[in-house]
């Protein structure tokens, strides 16, 4: 946990942004496998674990606006229960240690909400992203599970996002330790990544990392020769000379922040020539958009910058014509980066992504494009010191895409078909790494994780 006046400041300034009601936070339950009792690792909500900081299944909180109160409703351990999982910390002592002083059963809630929603108050909740929280929130509320998703309250979610998206330093610096297990990762992928290995064999180097610490992965991880499949899951190829990988991992740390990374390796040790050439200009792209962040700046516009350097790149060789303002203009880049450049980080991998994308990654000045690529940007709106975001620029080849917009002609003036076709067994590439917005510019967090084309090389060899 943070420090005890960290929570309380904390559900400070949330009163601050709220009006009256009470805010009702449900923290998760324990996840079951395929029976009760075998269960996924525990992960507490975020935001619960924002204000309130009790890892524990089966808790609630509320926060009375009007009367100053606030209470965490949960159980504790049963006898029996501690025949099977030991004594643990009492809950009115873990409260305690976040500054909230009544701890009551989970019986209680009920009531309590009821006895609001008769008075004629406000009951504000955020987005359930769990079935059971649904039906729990369904419950207390009398209300339909198929009612209560579009019921949360906006006030809350827009006060939430502004409070969390602004990271103190003690989150910085959890955020660092996230990435400092990150590196481990990628340097152990890296020396395991060869002909001949499969895909998993891989992926359990890294998360023997991950046990040494006693921590989770953020995310499950993406490893695979097959990188134009932006988000592959599956780890079952063996992998051979002349392979790129893209291997997209981080870890999470006990409080919860997560490091989200990503290296483009070769499988043989060494870049071939037409990948080398690629990459080096992915690296400069990346490391230029880092360079331009700032205060103020719209993430939209850098994502655009980005992706008007990739295009002057691939016009040099030979896969774009025209004039560059105009392929980035009309998405025709998007052929080989159909995503957007990056979003928030923080104790959600993809930040708050429960309380809706565009609730935490527009506002009234910048809304989310329609156009294909640009309208998967997470993040478009300006930037604020205290953010923290990926920036995550990607090249690939997808051969199913290219086809698709071949047949049907599209953007046939800016595109070189025949030269994306002659790409169309390359894979994929990304580089991602994790940033903090500072007072007129921005830091990469985390020591550094070997990323241009000698580096990477070196550290394989």
């Amino acid at each position: 946990m943070f420090s005890r006046n960290t929570y309380i400041q904390r559900r400070q300034a949330l009163r601050e942004r709220l009006g009256g009601g009470l805010v009702l936070l449900p923290g998760n339950l324990d996840a079951p496998i395929n029976f009760a009792h075998n269960v996924y690792p525990f992960r507490q909500d975020s935001t619960f674990a924002y204000f309130f900081g009790v890892s524990r299944p089966g808790l609630s909180a509320v926060i009375d606006l009007d009367g100053g109160g606030e209470a965490v409703f949960g159980d504790e351990t049963r006898f029996e229960d501690r025949i099977w999982l030991g004594e643990g910390q009492p809950l009115a002592q873990q409260c305690a240690a976040v500054g909230c002083a009544t701890v009551k059963p989970s019986a209680e809630l009920q009531g309590v909400v009821e006895k609001a929603l008769k008075r004629g108050r406000t009951v504000h909740f955020l987005p359930p992203y769990r079935v059971e929280t649904t039906l729990l929130l369904a419950q207390l509320l009398a209300s339909s599970p198929h009612e209560v998703a579009g019921a949360a309250s906006p006030v809350l979610i827009a006060a939430v996002v502004a409070l969390r998206e602004i990271k103190d330093g003690s989150e910085i610096e959890q955020i660092e330790q996230a990435m400092a297990v990150a590196r481990e990762m990628h340097l152990a992928a890296m020396g395991a990544t060869r002909p001949g290995v499969l895909e998993y064999e891989v992926v359990a180097a890294m998360r023997s990392v991950l046990g040494r610490h006693g921590l989770q992965e953020a995310y499950q991880p993406v490893f695979s020769r097959r990188g134009e499949i932006l988000h592959n899951l599956e780890h079952g190829a063996r992998l051979e000379a002349g392979d790129l990988v893209v291997n997209d991992a981080g870890a999470s740390t006990l409080l919860g922040y997560a490091s989200d990374v990503t290296r483009t390796l070769p499988v043989g040790g060494r870049f071939l020539p037409h990948q080398r050439e690629l990459y080096t200009l992915l690296v400069q792209v990346q490391e230029e958009a880092i360079a331009t962040l700032r205060p103020g700046l719209a993430f939209a516009d850098v994502h655009r910058l980005a992706a008007q350097q990739m295009v002057e790149g691939m016009s040099e060789l030979g896969f774009f014509k025209g004039d560059t303002a105009q392929v980035v203009e009309s998405g025709a880049y998007a052929i080989c980066f159909p995503h957007g450049l990056g979003h928030q980080l923080g104790l959600d991998v993809h930040d708050m992504e429960a309380l809706g994308e565009d609730h935490v990654g527009y506002d009234s000045d910048v809304s989310r494009s329609q156009q294909f690529g640009l309208c998967n940007l997470r993040m478009g709106k300006r930037l604020q010191p205290g953010m923290v975001l990926t920036v995550e620029p990607g090249i690939y080849f997808i051969p199913g895409l290219i086809e698709q917009w071949h047949a049907q002609k599209r953007h046939a003036g800016m595109i070189c078909y025949e030269r994306f076709k002659a790409y169309a067994g390359f894979g994929g590439m990304r580089v991602e790494d994790v940033v903090a917005i500072g007072t007129t510019s921005a830091r990469v967090l985390g020591p550094h994780i070997p990323k241009r084309v000698g580096e990477v090389e070196a550290a394989m060899s």
